[in-house]
């Protein structure tokens, strides 16, 4: 029998995080994951659990009542969405401008759905024509978009367009606002959002692990009269509720601490005020904008849908991408990202989320970015 191996105690570095994802974890919320355990079914979980829905429903700014985290990330979450309002043989609309689009058509097509694409270049948003073109074409029961595309930096705009057109064919719209939420603004209820799914490493600057969804009435009667059983039992939200409706019924042992981290986050956005929230970011982004201009360096997005939580820029010829994350990591503690998808080896991904967007954390990078070049 070999002996137990020597394990070294675990003792990572500081970074800062201004990558696609996760963000810098709010002192508060670290605290709170001290907070002792108890059981998910104990009352004072209990209370917490309510406490996190009425944030989320806050922060999601809906009134909906099946607003409640997926026990995951913001993928486990993106595929509740999908796994359970699309039923085998639905024709399902996705974007194709971006990373997550392409990860919506493989979840919409292993939940049995025919999965049919609205069109649009990488680093463009999707066209309201197109989409309106695209529904006339293929008349899908889903429509999923991405309000935030994390690959590309691109924000889409005029959101309340797109679900008229998906409503008025009474088709149901799904948005991945995993760089959005409780970053940029959003509007579930008053742009008439089915099914909004998000995550809690980005903006809410939080770890991850509990992943914010809400769904409106519609959705829920469609998935509560579903003909076919949701293929997994994990995430089939008919079965969450039980938990997390008004029964508290058991289902799964709930990340017991990630709520807690959760409710912190959440507890913070309502303090800072969601709208105050918004801007923020865009300030303090739209100085990262600035300073990265100064340096040369060319935003990708157009202005009129920039994502201010994600911001991708050009690659100048000369820099070699991955020395210079690498040289930004090894000397600087920074985290950035490099290209996604059709983009890799043309952007470089920068995110300003949460509590990571601060002008602290701007002018560092903006000053190691500056010497990281000249060295190029």
């Amino acid at each position: 029998m070999t002996d137990a191996p020597v394990v070294d105690e675990l003792t990572p570095p500081v970074r800062t995080l201004m990558g696609p994802g996760p963000s810098d974890v709010h002192p508060r919320v670290l605290r709170a994951m001290g907070t002792p355990l108890v059981g998910h079914l104990d009352p004072v979980f209990l209370d917490v659990m309510n406490e996190v829905q009425e944030l989320l429903r806050y922060t999601f700014r809906t009134d909906n009542q099946w607003t409640l985290p997926i026990s995951g990330t913001g993928s486990a979450a993106m595929e509740a969405a999908f796994g359970n309002l699309v039923e085998p043989g639905d024709t399902v609309l996705v974007p194709s401008n971006g990373y997550f689009g392409h990860r919506m058509a493989s979840m919409a097509n292993r939940a049995g759905g025919e999965v049919v694409s609205v069109d649009a270049p990488w680093g463009e948003p999707l066209d309201p024509n197109d989409v309106r073109d695209a529904f006339e074409t293929h008349q899908p029961e889903v429509f999923g978009f991405v309000h935030a595309e994390t690959s590309t930096g691109v924000r889409q705009p005029a959101v309340s367009e797109l679900t008229e057109i998906a409503h008025a064919h009474d088709a149901f719209v799904i948005a991945d606002t995993v760089t959005s939420l409780g970053g940029v603004e959003l509007r579930v209820d008053a742009w008439d959002i089915d099914i909004a799914y998000s995550s809690a490493q980005k903006c809410l600057s939080c770890p991850p692990g509990a992943s914010p969804i809400t769904l409106s009435d519609r959705a829920i009667d469609r998935i509560l009269t579903r003909e076919t059983p949701v293929r997994s039992w994990y995430l089939d939200l008919s079965l969450l509720e039980g938990y997390w409706g008004e029964d508290r019924s058991y289902h799964h042992t709930a990340p017991i601490t990630n709520v807690y981290a959760l409710r912190e986050a959440l507890r913070l956005v309502a303090e800072e005020g969601i709208e105050r929230r918004w801007e923020r970011h865009r300030r303090v982004a739209r100085t990262l904008v600035s300073g990265m201009e100064d340096l040369g360096l060319d935003r990708y997005a157009a202005e009129e849908y920039w994502l201010p939580s994600l911001n991708t820029v050009r690659i100048p010829d000369e820099v070699d991408e991955t020395a210079l994350i690498d040289h930004l990591l090894s000397k600087y503690g920074i985290e950035i990202a490099a290209g996604l998808g059709d983009l890799a080896g043309e952007v470089l991904r920068i995110g300003c989320m949460g509590h990571s967007a601060r002008p602290a954390n701007v002018q560092y990078l903006l000053s190691a970015l500056e010497e990281s070049l000249n060295r190029s």
